[in-house]
């Protein structure tokens, strides 16, 4: 999922284009224009595609505060994380700094704003999404696609089950975030090496030098190696080792905030900061050292004190 912004009509007005697109076949399953693209018109524009196209196992969007809170000074629980976990969608997140985790939905937008907004304006928000209609009809039946070996869209997408999802068509009060189910595989934990690369199951997976050190956990499935770093997805591979190959390393899920104690007072939950060229996290409105061995680098910040 993710938004086209200045999308403009006729008269100068700004409207946003919520999008989202299949992974394996790059059909594209919503093209919704909004005035803004706040949670309401975004949840319930993928409320919508599950509904016409089928429930996906994930659904991969950016970090913006419309689509998570994770990565606030209080973790939350926004509208758009609620609905993934009561449709039972993994919702992935993607790095910082990685724009080509979403590559393909970039393409689309490329191609969108290229083939039809640049080459047409209407009056008002009901034409242009009638328009937008027929376009993302041609694109996903008519037009080949070359990333897909010149086949179009529709014929390599797959329905999926057609269960309707119970949707509130308002934003919920925010909340701690629910408790992962007993049922979910518990991710293996590896410490990223030098060069970059893991270890798992006797296979080795490439995850990054800038993440050399630093633990990450391994989310496995049946064709799948998803790599995460502080709960955001930094690379994913095609797995290597054989399902049935026994994964050591793995730790138990645990639902609650992660919290670094001392001695003489309580945590609070800890949140992940970018530290910046200056080697300076910002936290809780003030700006603190980091250095700059961790420039660009993620790190975690927590209160472990608290002094009367």
């Amino acid at each position: 999922m993710d938004v086209i912004g200045r999308v403009r009509l006729t008269d100068g007005t700004e409207c946003s284009v919520v999008t989202g697109i299949d992974d394996h076949s790059r059909f594209c399953v919503c093209a919704r224009l909004v005035r803004r693209a706040t949670a309401q018109p975004v949840c319930s524009t993928f409320a919508e595609a599950m509904r016409t196209h089928g429930v996906p196992d994930a659904v991969l969007a950016d970090n913006g505060k419309v689509f998570t809170g994770r990565f606030g000074i209080t973790k939350t629980e926004v509208f758009f994380d609620r609905l993934c976990r009561e449709n039972g969608v993994r919702h992935l997140l993607i790095a910082p700094y990685s724009p080509t985790t979403t590559g393909k939905i970039e393409r689309l937008h490329k191609t969108m704003r290229a083939e039809f907004f640049s080459t047409v304006t209407f009056d008002t928000i009901e034409e242009t999404q009638a328009a937008l209609d027929a376009w993302v009809t041609h694109y996903n039946t008519e037009r080949p696609h070359q990333g897909i070996g010149d086949v179009v869209p529709a014929r390599r997408f797959a329905l999926a089950q057609t269960d309707t999802p119970v949707i509130d068509e308002e934003p919920p009060a925010k909340e701690r975030l629910a408790p992962v189910p007993a049922s979910v595989v518990p991710p293996a934990t590896r410490r990223v090496g030098r060069d970059g690369w893991i270890s798992l199951a006797r296979n080795r997976y490439s995850v990054g030098r800038w993440l050399a050190g630093e633990t990450v956990e391994v989310m496995t499935g049946s064709s799948l190696v998803e790599i995460f770093h502080r709960g955001v997805l930094v690379i994913s591979h095609v797995a290597r080792h054989d399902a049935e190959a026994r994964i050591i390393g793995r730790v138990a899920l645990n639902p609650a905030a992660r919290r670094r104690r001392s001695g003489a007072g309580s945590a609070s939950p800890a949140v992940t900061r970018l530290v910046d060229r200056s080697g300076d996290i910002s936290f809780a409105g003030h700006g603190y050292r980091a250095g700059r061995d961790l420039v660009g680098r993620s790190v975690e910040v927590a209160v472990v004190e608290r002094r009367r």
